[in-house]
């Protein structure tokens, strides 16, 4: 009986890797959703006399960069497309149950959130929620694939090479993908009011913001990369080699 209870509990014990990685995922996945949730919102913000605007959902990246870039060292592309594919599932399922919670009747009570708002925040981030998985999926895939290259040709050497040479270039693509696409392709083929459309070259304006913002950040966090790396190594983990 005692060989059997040991035997259970150690079916269900995780080593460090697998904790780590399980955290990761979690930790990557809330930054998604959340950010496509607050995207909706924009920001402006006055920085060395140059105004900076772009979208709320831009306050999670530093966080998705950086579990990228350890997943990718760590776990290895594989893993690294697991946890992305993961995310954007859940991101599907999240924009499923909103667009429910949209068409359900609401209760006519003081207490109750109005309808109007409830539909003023949610309705109008469905475009933004679609365009930001789209880019997502194709910022995250270009990511990963440069990433391992670079790992490859400098044979596991220059992390910042990697970590950020990785991300300045993907992130052109995702800028593009979801500026593009939330603030001038899907507003006009969905028929939304022209107020609602930006101009081709307003939304390239906010595309290049966007990417200004990201490349930034992906200097800025290099340092938290390599703090990353010392923590995993901390934790007995040591990063795949190069191939």
């Amino acid at each position: 009986m005692t060989q059997v209870s040991d035997q259970a509990a150690a079916d269900v014990t995780l080593d460090v890797r697998a904790r780590v990685y399980a955290w990761m995922t979690a930790i990557f996945v809330a930054c998604l959703l959340v950010a496509d949730v607050v995207g909706v919102k924009l920001f402006r913000i006055e920085v060395l006399g140059t105004n900076v605007e772009h979208t709320c959902g831009m306050l999670t990246f530093p966080i998705t960069f950086i579990l990228t870039d350890l997943l990718n060292d760590y776990y290895g592309k594989i893993a690294t497309r697991r946890v992305t594919f993961i995310a954007f599932v859940m991101g599907a399922l999240v924009f499923g149950v909103i667009n429910l919670s949209l068409a359900m009747p609401s209760l006519p009570a003081s207490f109750n959130v109005p309808q109007s708002a409830f539909e003023a925040v949610f309705a109008k981030a469905r475009v933004m929620y679609v365009a930001s998985l789209a880019a997502f999926i194709v910022g995250s895939m270009l990511d990963i694939w440069i990433f391992g290259l670079l790992k490859h040709v400098t044979k596991g050497r220059f992390l910042w090479l990697r970590a950020t040479g990785s991300t300045v270039i993907s992130q052109v693509f995702d800028s593009l993908v979801v500026s593009l696409l939330a603030f001038h392709f899907m507003p006009s083929w969905l028929g939304m009011a022209p107020e609602s459309i930006a101009p081709l070259g307003g939304a390239l304006k906010i595309a290049a913001t966007g990417y200004v913002l990201k490349f930034v950040i992906a200097i800025a966090i290099t340092p938290l990369i390599y703090a990353g790396h010392s923590v995993l190594r901390n934790l007995g983990m040591r990063p795949l080699p190069a191939r």
